[in-house]
């Protein structure tokens, strides 16, 4: 199955005490306010191209994924569901328990590379989001950016996170040889709800910022 390259043992067994991704994974916490109880797992993944089965039903076949779990804490987040594939649960430990793949930016150029990819269009963000606050410490999609880029590789990013401003000289860069496009997701416009049930996304109006500045760097962006 696609997630047995997170599992703890090279044998495929794991303790029942441990969550299913590499025995050798490095955890780490940061005492600063944004990362207060949150814990990441550093590992380094088999393989960061992933393909999407056909009774997804979505519009792209092939996505990108530096991170699992989410600090944006959407409590609707499709995506829950899949932190019990890792023995963990789909409510706080999705929100606190951060899985990192330190190497996907090299994966993903090694990836690229490889005479049997075809350069079809990679989406991200369509998991969890790449933008979210760990990406201000690991920095993952700048390598990943800068990966596509080269290759000329079709890709589109979907976020709520304001983050995605510090890339914009990438994204530039790969629009002037490849197909890209981005679009912010913004749940809600009354206050009240968007903190309640997007409680750790930024402001809607610091993710709205980037559109225009996007645009007009010639990389096509929506809300």
């Amino acid at each position: 199955m696609r997630w047995d390259n997170l599992r703890l043992t090279d044998d495929g067994e794991a303790d029942s005490a441990t969550p299913l991704f590499a025995r050798r994974a490095v955890a780490r916490t940061f005492d600063t306010p944004e990362f207060r109880g949150v814990t990441f797992y550093e590992i380094h993944a088999r393989s960061i191209i992933n393909r999407v089965p056909s009774a997804s039903r979505v519009p792209f076949e092939w996505t990108i994924n530096p991170y699992r779990g989410c600090t944006h804490a959407c409590v609707y987040c499709f995506a829950r569901k899949t932190h019990e594939y890792l023995d963990l649960d789909s409510g706080r430990d999705f929100d606190s328990k951060i899985v990192v793949k330190v190497n996907a930016a090299e994966l993903a150029r090694r990836e690229l590379a490889a005479p049997r990819w075809a350069g079809h269009h990679i989406a991200m963000g369509t998991n969890v989001d790449p933008y979210q606050r760990a990406e201000g410490r690991y920095r993952l999609m700048r390598g990943i950016l800068q990966a596509l880029r080269d290759a000329a590789n079709p890709f589109s990013i979907l976020t709520k996170g304001s983050l995605i401003l510090r890339d914009l000289d990438l994204l530039t860069e790969a629009a002037g040889v490849t197909e890209v496009s981005t679009a912010v997701s913004i749940g809600f416009t009354d206050e009240q709800m968007w903190r309640a049930v997007e409680p750790g996304t930024p402001h809607r109006a610091s993710a709205l910022r980037w559109c225009p500045r996007s645009a007009r760097r010639g990389c096509a962006a929506g809300c």
